[in-house]
C-alpha cells in the first residue's frame, strides 16, 4: 500500500510529462520546418533538428505577400478588437451584475442565447450588413461588430458579482460619484484579473481569425496575417519552408504572450465561479 502511495504521483508527473510532450510536438516541428528547405520537408524520415534555411524561406516569404503590413494590419485589428471588447463587455457585464432595470433578465437570457448558435450561421448577414454600410475591405468591419461579445459581457457579469461588494458602489454613490466615476475609479480597477483574461483571449481570437477576412477583405493590401499566410498555397508549387516561417513568426508572439500571462488567465478563469 506504502509502495503504491509512493509511486502515484511519480504516475501522475508521467502521465502530464507525456501529455505535454504531445502538445508541444507541432510546435517544435512548425519551428524546426521554417528553418529547412521544402525538399527537406517532405523527406523521409523528416528533419528533427533546426536547418539553415530560414533566411532564404524568410526572404520567399517576403517577396511573395507584403508579410510586414499584414503583419500590422493583424496586430492593429487584434489590439482594436481587445480594447474595445474590455470596454463594451466590462460595462455590460457590470449593468447586469449590479443593476435592476426592465426586462433585465429576458434581455440577459437573449444575449446567453446568442453564444448557442454556430458561428457559420452568421457569415452571411455579417456579410449583408458590413456592405450596407459600406465596410467591405476595411479593418473596421473586423473589430467593431464582435466588440460586445455574449462571452465577455458573461465573464464580466459573473466576476462583478462575486468580487465587488453591493455595499462599495453604494458608498461611491453616497459620496457624490456619478455612475460613470463609479465604473470608471471604482469597478475598472477591480476588474483587473477578469479583464486581463478576456483581453488575452480576445487578443488571440482576433489575431488567429481566418474567416472572419476570408469573407470581408477583398484586396491583397488589406489581408490580416492568416490570409496573407493562406495566399501562399497554390495546388501546383506552394513553397511550404515560407508558409511555415511566416505561421512559426506569427506564432512566436501568442506563445511569450502565454507564458507571461498564463497565471493570470486561470485566475482570472476561475475568479468568477463562486457565485451566479
Amino acid at each position: 500500500m506504502l509502495k503504491s502511495d509512493r509511486l502515484a504521483p511519480w504516475a501522475a508527473y508521467l502521465l502530464v510529462g507525456v501529455g505535454t510532450l504531445i502538445m508541444l510536438a507541432p510546435f517544435y516541428f512548425m519551428f524546426v520546418f521554417a528553418t529547412h528547405s521544402r525538399s527537406d520537408i517532405f523527406s523521409l524520415p523528416p528533419p528533427m533538428w533546426f536547418g539553415q534555411d530560414f533566411l532564404l524561406n524568410f526572404g520567399v516569404l517576403t517577396e511573395r505577400i507584403a508579410f510586414w503590413r499584414s503583419l500590422g494590419w493583424s496586430l492593429y485589428v487584434a489590439l482594436a478588437a481587445t480594447a474595445l471588447t474590455l470596454l463594451f463587455c466590462s460595462m455590460g457585464g457590470y449593468a447586469f451584475a449590479m443593476f435592476e432595470f426592465r426586462f433585465k433578465q429576458p434581455l440577459f437570457t437573449l444575449v446567453m442565447g446568442t453564444m448557442l448558435l454556430p458561428s457559420f450561421l452568421g457569415m452571411i448577414p455579417s456579410f449583408m450588413i458590413m456592405d450596407a454600410f459600406g465596410w467591405i475591405d476595411q479593418p473596421r468591419a473586423l473589430y467593431i461588430p464582435g466588440a460586445a461579445s455574449a462571452f465577455g459581457i458573461f465573464m464580466m457579469r459573473q466576476f462583478v458579482a462575486s468580487s465587488i461588494p453591493r455595499d462599495l458602489i453604494e458608498a461611491a454613490r453616497m459620496d457624490g460619484c456619478g455612475e460613470l466615476r463609479i465604473y470608471w475609479s471604482v469597478v475598472l480597477p477591480l476588474l483587473q484579473p477578469a479583464m486581463g483574461t478576456l483581453g488575452l483571449i480576445t487578443f488571440i481570437g482576433s489575431w488567429n481569425n481566418f474567416i472572419g477576412p476570408l469573407i470581408l477583405m477583398r484586396s491583397p493590401d488589406m489581408y490580416t496575417l492568416p490570409l496573407a499566410l493562406r495566399s501562399l498555397q497554390s495546388p501546383v508549387n506552394t513553397e511550404w519552408g515560407a508558409l511555415i516561417a511566416g505561421a512559426a513568426i506569427a506564432t512566436l508572439p501568442l506563445l511569450v504572450l502565454f507564458a507571461i500571462s498564463s497565471r493570470r488567465l486561470i485566475d482570472g478563469l476561475t475568479a468568477g465561479a463562486v457565485r451566479g
